[in-house]
């Protein structure tokens, strides 16, 4: 398989996507936030020690999707059209699940963008709630479909692992 990030000589490089054909994309990521049994009931209640959690949160992902070619050095500015974050909440296991939504019409996906929004609002909701609980727990934060582009859909298979 080449590596489309690293020139002849083997080293890092921007790939070139002047030539590639404007298509609507857009990809989808989620992460989990595991936390304390007291600290998922207040959290539950969207607030926290410092205040509204997921309003917050959503923000900050919504910035670093924004945000993600000052952060991940090989990847384009692009024009979001879309970014939301959603939460859902797994009592059982006192998890909130991330979802991050990211669109563009483009030369390049939004993949790093979605995977970007999503762990950056699990950060804001550490940060939002680690006077509660220093013990929270991050991920995993993964891929689970994008569409558009010359490689088309990908659908992450259900129960995959990482390996």
């Amino acid at each position: 398989m080449k590596l489309t990030h690293v020139d002849s000589d083997g080293k890092a490089r921007m790939v070139d996507i002047g030539k590639k054909q404007d298509t609507e994309r857009q990809a989808v990521a989620r992460g989990r936030v595991t936390m304390s049994r007291q600290a998922y009931e207040t959290v539950r209640k969207g607030q926290g020690p410092k205040g509204d959690v997921f309003t917050v949160a959503k923000i900050a992902g919504v910035l670093a999707a924004k945000n993600t070619a000052g952060l991940i050095p090989l990847c384009h500015p692009l024009a979001l059209s879309f970014i939301d974050i959603t939460f859902r909440f797994r009592d059982r296991e006192r998890t909130v699940e991330i979802t991050s939504t990211a669109r563009t019409k483009g030369p390049t996906g939004v993949e790093m963008e979605a995977l970007t929004a999503a762990v950056v609002t699990g950060l804001t909701i550490y940060d939002m709630c680690k006077a509660i609980d220093k013990s929270i727990e991050l991920g995993p934060f993964y891929l689970v479909e994008k569409s558009g582009g010359k490689s088309g859909t990908y659908k992450r298979p259900k129960g995959r692992v990482a390996g």
